[in-house]
């Protein structure tokens, strides 16, 4: 098959997902271009920039594909006017949501035109988690596909071993409220041990933190199906995370992990500190975590749904 990935950044979040999908189908035999386009860099503008500049390559771009996959709402109004049989749309999170949170109430209700707008236009709607497919279904009565974002193990290949830290708790993430950082930060004067917040550092650096940590900390107020948490799982550091989107999907109360309520301090520091004193316990979600992410999330079992989605649709 051939493809054409549409995204505002092969990095980070979506963008790294597109990028590990556009890698793996490559490995597999398929042809996958990345159409990659600078945008202004003001906040506000990065979206608006990117979707005009992206639209106006794919209307130049005279090469026909099989599919074409846009991830995420900018990459939309490319996706509409490039040539290919099929195109799909990639949705983590509820975007409108997602910028309601973020951004002015002005920005907020463009955004909700430009979604209810774009999502009728692909022939096919993923999420990578069930409770923003659920979302999108009550909210707007929209059927999305799940396909879960999953790890690619062989970049643990880097990770050498690692001495742990007593008491060490990781936080890994964007310094942003939807993140719930100032959350965690809130809690601190309550947890006895010391929190490191990894908000800018290499993938790398990040994953040696984890490893030498004791506990991950997920204090999100929105999310998807964060990456986090099955590198922990991955590294066999147990995780607490809030009982937010696609998080329960990951964490499984005292199975997998700990789900606490969202915007709880003490809570939060409580569940820490409880962990952090019951050995036995924090080595048995560390075992469940990884037997759950080796068994679900990686390209290995993934990759065989992605590939049957795409052939199913192209048979439409």
């Amino acid at each position: 098959m051939k493809f054409l990935f549409i995204s505002p950044r092969f990095s980070g979040g979506i963008g790294g997902h597109a990028a590990m999908l556009a890698e793996q189908l490559t490995k597999n035999g398929h042809e996958v271009k990345k159409m990659e386009t600078t945008h202004i860099p003001i906040k506000n503008m990065k979206n608006p920039s990117f979707a005009v500049l992206s639209s106006l390559k794919s209307m130049f771009d005279r090469e026909f594909y099989d599919i074409v996959h846009g991830f995420n709402i900018p990459s939309a109004y490319a996706m509409k006017y490039a040539k290919g049989k099929k195109k799909v749309l990639s949705v983590h999170g509820v975007f409108s949501d997602q910028v309601d949170t973020l951004h002015s109430k002005s920005v907020s209700s463009i955004a909700k035109n430009a979604q209810s707008q774009v999502l009728q236009w692909p022939d096919k709607l993923t999420t990578d988690s069930k409770a923003t497919q659920k979302l999108y279904k009550e909210k707007f009565d929209i059927e999305f596909e799940y396909l879960p974002s999953p790890l690619d193990t062989t970049m643990f290949n880097k990770i050498g071993s690692v001495k742990k830290i007593k008491n060490q708790i990781a936080y890994v993430g964007r310094d942003s409220r939807e993140k719930g950082i100032d959350i965690l930060k809130e809690a601190e004067s309550e947890i006895n041990g010391n929190v490191v917040y990894c908000t800018d550092r290499s993938w790398e650096e990040a994953m040696h933190i984890i490893k030498s940590s004791s506990i991950v900390v997920v204090p999100s107020r929105m999310e998807s199906l964060p990456t986090t948490v099955k590198e922990a799982f991955y590294l066999n550091v147990p995780v607490i995370g809030t009982n937010v989107g696609g998080i329960p999907e990951l964490i499984k109360n005292n199975e997998t992990g700990i789900i606490v309520p969202p915007e709880n301090p003490s809570e939060l520091a409580q569940a820490i500190n409880e962990l952090l004193s019951d050995r036995e316990k924090s080595e048995k979600l560390a075992t469940n975590g990884n037997t759950f992410v080796k068994n679900n999330m990686t390209w290995d079992v993934i990759l065989p749904k992605y590939v049957q989605f795409y052939e199913d649709l192209l048979k439409d």
